[in-house]
């Protein structure tokens, strides 16, 4: 459309103006919110799809979170380029803001069958190899989520620009202003969408979110129906804003790329130092998440304030970055004698106010307003987005502690402060005048304080005597205690002990099949006790574990523990369980699963779900049996895992332990023999006998298993005492979503 000619004018005075722009204004931050929201809606739910597709390993996560961030910054990239080049053709940018819109709730129906069509034509290559398969699964995920989130990245320049047009007051600061609006509303989406889930289960909050995109669709274009501030349309002729100064100091880019790379970095290394305080449901990451970006709102919001009158930031922002990236050495050292909370609030709130600060700042004074310009920017930030949990997850943290990282991702920002000259040239507003002598000695006194600060703090494993370490991509991983009272901890939580528990799964469901087995199977190595029972049957047995360093700790625990990893009989594969069954072609007797404990751990319902349930009976021979492990939880995860086994096997038993605190599940597609304690210890050999004993708790096999029967209870029973609960499947994982029916019901999930 062209400009309006006079007599179609609408005359509006300067109040009117003014109100015009404000509810203007008051729409695009509504628009960025529940963007932001939906965004990380996405983000979240995509990353457990993907898991669930592809496996649930580190190198899957890195895989998915970085396909997400460069779609981001490669739509902001080209939607800016696409504006540069096009910019007087592009009459209506708030219609094309609001197609991308659309096509973002496109995506939240489309990803979940894009994922599954790439799962399923992974299958049918038959690929086997670990590294063959990431790089198959790297293009998978690639395929489907990059164009959507090119769409996501998009949204920036073309709001930027429908801002300059309309709004032109508030150009040069329009992507702090979006920026904001953004950040907001990816706080709510960190939290809310834990609650839908809970409610509505993985698609039906996709398609909530679906909806909300739609409706932002819908409400974008509407706005570009009604003329504004004394407009007929958004012509450029006729209101392109001026243009604003910019900077053009290159190394505004190296600092944008710095604090992504940073912020993303640290976020790694939080993880693992807060998880022994926090635990490993999915509301701890999501609490992590949360303060992370209400800080950096906090941060946006004094920028806008400070930037309405000031030209150039506080002199010490650059080191107090650094800082405040080491405050963690702090608020995680066990040392500390505060709240698990106020461990957070301390370790994570003033590093993310401080980038939240100087993040918009940079890309505005980069951008002066400028779409392209602010694409660019935005997208170089992206990338360091990117680079930081590559760089902390599989470089820093299998080589050093998380402390010593924390120095190395802070450093830039120290020297930063430290030498302001060697990054900050003299003619950029960013840099500092000459510094007085006092200020200069502060600074290298900083530095050597941050330096000396690392070996001082202490880690978790520090509150062990005596322990051994070991640390990988996946975890750091302690053993430690003596005899008896050996512990196993993954990232600070107690994972298992040394218990006859541990050898009933595996020879329980062995003693029940009514031949001779030839071969089984563990998920989860733990301390190896299952997998060392296993082979006491002189089968060959094989274990799946998804950290690495766990298996490494096998002799610790049990003194022949090398030896056993030698025999030819012994398999230990490094995967997913999940994912090894589904592209494994062997097949076994008894395949015994023992998830990570506790039972509301993030991520754990994909090893008790009925579509896992689907891939063993692939791998299971038609009389095989499965034993499935279930410490407690409460009446809605009993029921629904008791369901979920129910619907996936006509026969189906279940045992309380012989040692209390959880139950033992055995399934198969034949009958379960009724057999009594004799008839079990009769089809054992001896050696396999020997290892049920070495614990006890009773004086003679026979009375081992009589224990062990005369807890058997009623799945029926189990499964009455939450009738309305849900079986557990990929969709519905209702042991780790719990905080509405908790509050609800006295019960709790442990």
């Amino acid at each position: 459309m062209n400009s309006a000619s006079p007599a179609a004018t609408t005359v509006f005075s300067e109040p009117d103006r003014q109100a015009t722009a404000t509810l203007s204004l008051r729409w695009f931050f509504f628009f960025f919110f529940v963007s932001g929201f939906c965004s990380l809606l996405y983000e979240l739910i995509w990353l457990r799809l993907a898991m669930a597709e592809f496996g649930v390993t580190s190198a899957l996560a890195a895989i998915v979170l970085s396909t997400f961030m460069g779609g981001l910054g490669l739509g902001s990239w080209i939607s800016g380029a696409f504006i540069r080049r096009r910019g007087e053709q592009i009459r209506r940018p708030l219609r094309w803001y609001a197609l991308t819109e659309f096509l973002i709730g496109i995506s939240a129906i489309a990803v979940p069958y894009e994922l599954l069509a790439g799962r399923r034509a992974l299958e049918a290559t038959g690929i086997s190899a670990s590294s063959a398969y990431y790089v198959a699964s790297a293009a998978c995920v690639a395929l489907a989520l990059v164009p959507w989130c090119a769409c996501m990245g998009a949204t920036i320049p073309f709001a930027m620009l429908a801002i300059r047009r309309r709004i032109a007051s508030e150009a040069q600061r329009s992507f702090s202003f979006l920026y904001l609006a953004n950040v907001l509303g990816a706080v709510a989406g960190a939290t809310l969408p834990l609650l839908l889930i809970e409610i509505n289960g993985f698609q039906g909050t996709l398609q909530i979110g679906a909806m909300l995109n739609g409706m932002l669709a819908l409400g974008a274009f509407a706005l570009t129906l009604r003329p504004d501030a004394g407009t007929k349309d958004e012509s450029p002729a006729s209101i392109e804003a001026p243009a604003a100064p910019r900077e053009r100091n290159p190394r505004l880019l190296l600092l944008l790329f710095l604090t992504g790379l940073t912020s993303m970095g640290v976020e790694v290394v939080w993880i693992r130092e807060y998880t022994p305080y926090l635990g490993t449901m999915v509301y701890a990451f999501a609490a992590i998440l949360a303060l992370y970006l209400l800080s950096t709102y906090a941060g946006s919001q004094a920028y806008r304030y400070w930037s309405r009158g000031a030209v150039r930031e506080p002199a010490p922002v650059w080191v107090l970055i650094g800082i405040a990236a080491l405050l963690p050495l702090i608020a995680a050292d066990p040392q500390a004698r505060i709240d698990a909370w106020l461990r957070l609030l301390l370790g994570i709130a003033p590093f993310s106010a401080l980038l939240g600060f100087v993040t918009p700042m940079l890309v505005d004074r980069w951008s002066g307003g400028d779409p392209d310009r602010a694409g660019k920017a935005y997208a170089v930030n992206v990338a360091g987005c990117i680079l930081g949990p590559l760089l902390a997850g599989f470089l820093l943290l299998p080589l050093i502690n998380e402390r010593w990282a924390l120095l190395i991702l802070a450093a830039p920002w120290l020297l930063i402060g430290v030498f302001p000259r060697s990054v900050l040239t003299p003619s950029s507003p960013l840099n500092f005048a000459k510094r007085p002598l006092w200020r200069a000695a502060l600074s290298y006194a900083v530095l050597l304080a941050a330096i000396a600060a690392v070996p001082l703090s202490r880690g978790f494993e520090d509150i062990f005597p005596q322990h051994v370490e070991l640390r990988d991509n996946t975890a750091t991983v302690v053993a430690t205690g003596e005899g008896m009272q050996r512990r196993l901890f993954i990232n600070g939580v107690g994972i298992t002990f040394l218990t006859p528990i541990t050898k009933f799964m595996a020879h329980m469901p062995l003693a029940f099949l009514d031949r001779p087995p030839q071969n089984a199977l563990v998920v989860c190595f733990g301390m190896g006790t299952t997998f060392r029972s296993l082979l006491s049957w002189n089968i060959p047995a094989t274990a799946v574990e998804l950290v690495p360093s766990v298996p490494k700790l096998f002799g610790y625990y049990h003194s022949d523990g090398p030896q056993l990893l030698a025999s030819p009989l012994a398999h230990v594969v490094i995967d997913d369980g999940r994912r090894y069954l589904e592209r494994t072609s062997g097949q076994y007797d008894v395949i015994t699963i023992d998830p990570p404990p506790p039972v509301s751990a993030a991520g754990s319902s994909l090893l008790y779900s009925k579509e896992f349930y689907a891939v063993i009976k692939r791998r299971l021979r038609p009389d095989g049996i499965v034993q499935q492990w279930l410490p407690y939880g409460d009446a809605v995860v009993q029921s629904a895992v008791a369901q979920s086994l129910k619907e996936s096997f006509p026969y189906v038993r279940g045992f309380y332990s012989v040692m209390g605190g959880g139950f033992h599940f055995l399934a198969s597609n034949r009958p379960i023999p009724n057999w009594n304690a004799d008839q079990l210890v009769s089809h054992m050999p001896a050696s396999a006998i020997h290892d049920l004993m070495e614990w006890g708790p009773q004086p003679t096999p026979q009375l081992q298993f009589r224990a062990l029967l005369g807890n058997e209870f009623s799945v029926d029973a189990l499964i009455a005492r939450a009738p309305k609960a849900p079986a557990l499947q990929d969709d519905r994982p209702v042991n780790e979503y719990f905080i509405l029916r908790r509050n609800n019901s006295p019960a709790s999930v442990r």
